[in-house]
């Protein structure tokens, strides 16, 4: 009996093009996102990429686009290549990943030159940005990584902490006040809505309008570009609310956890608690429920998930 042995999948990707010399925007735009995927140049002609499901995607749509600019365009898997050895062409990625993590770096050492005042917000999330895009183009991994995201890492520690110290609000502030929200409200809302009912008013009222304009005098929350509590970095609104009013509770910390992997599915904390609630909240809004009845049985399931996560 004869065993047919199965062929390795080969270990890259090749794209070759060419571009009329008439179309110097397309010619730089095809050069941005051979950049942005983090494609390296073989000295001969061609970029190559490690050859796996998403690379292969990237590379056809960008053939695609340059036939469509009148340009020839070809996309090849291949296992190696002459006079080029495999650990040299992961050293030449290695190579080009170094140079962006030392250009982050540099930047990181202007930022942390300036006082915490002086750090703003969107500075330190571009940073975090891009380096997270580095990170997902680092395919055989910079022996610099580690360095910058734990410069990166300490550069968002302290800009936060200095920020939640600034930045505490006094409950005493909100008692009385209504607040808005989207409606059909889901998992963030809910679980925020009765946390403002826990700790911050027990007699917070809810409104439920798409523009916040028409309610002048409510606190928005987990709306769209309308001041308030919302998103903040990588917390969805429930965290901002704990954080922004200084919440020091440790069972609220775990519930904290479970609602960010509902209203992310991000699996950041490993925790799956509140996954069920927001399929059911999405169920009664696909139903038509009323947003205040939405928000009543929401809020329910919030408290017992409170009392019963461990």
């Amino acid at each position: 009996m004869s065993v047919s042995r199965k062929p390795q999948p080969a270990s890259w990707l090749f794209l070759v093009f060419t571009l009329p010399t008439a179309k110097a925007s397309e010619r730089v735009g095809v050069w941005r996102k051979l950049q942005r995927y983090g494609a390296v140049a073989l000295p001969a002609s061609g970029y190559v990429l490690p050859n796996n499901s998403m690379n292969q995607e990237r590379f056809e749509w960008l053939a695609t686009s340059i036939r469509s600019s009148k340009g020839q365009a070809a996309v090849a898997q291949v296992w190696s290549f002459d006079e080029l050895r495999n650990e040299q062409i992961e050293h030449m990625f290695n190579e080009a990943r170094t140079r962006e993590y030392q250009v982050l770096e540099k930047e990181l050492k202007k930022l942390a030159k300036l006082s915490n005042r002086g750090k703003s917000e969107p500075g330190v999330v571009r940073l975090k940005r891009r380096l997270q895009q580095i990170v997902e183009i680092d395919f055989f991994g910079s022996p610099i990584r580690a360095r910058i995201e734990e410069a990166v890492g300490h550069l968002a520690s302290d800009h936060g902490t200095e920020k939640e110290r600034e930045g505490k609000k006094n409950p005493k502030d909100y008692v009385g006040r209504a607040w808005i929200t989207r409606p059909q409200p889901g998992i963030d809302r809910v679980s925020s809505a009765w946390l403002i009912l826990r700790y911050i008013d027990p007699h917070a009222k809810f409104a439920f309008d798409k523009d916040p304009r028409r309610h002048p005098h409510a606190i928005p929350f987990d709306m769209f570009n309308a001041g308030g509590f919302g998103h903040v970095g990588n917390d969805c609104t429930f965290e901002t609310l704990v954080k922004s009013f200084g919440i020091k509770d440790s069972r609220l910390r775990l519930v904290s956890q479970a609602i960010h992997d509902a209203d992310f599915a991000d699996e950041q904390f490993g925790r799956t608690e509140a996954l069920g609630i927001d399929r059911i909240l999405d169920g009664w809004n696909k139903q038509g429920v009323a947003n205040e009845e939405v928000l009543r049985r929401g809020m329910e399931m919030i408290e017992g998930l409170y009392n019963g996560i461990r």
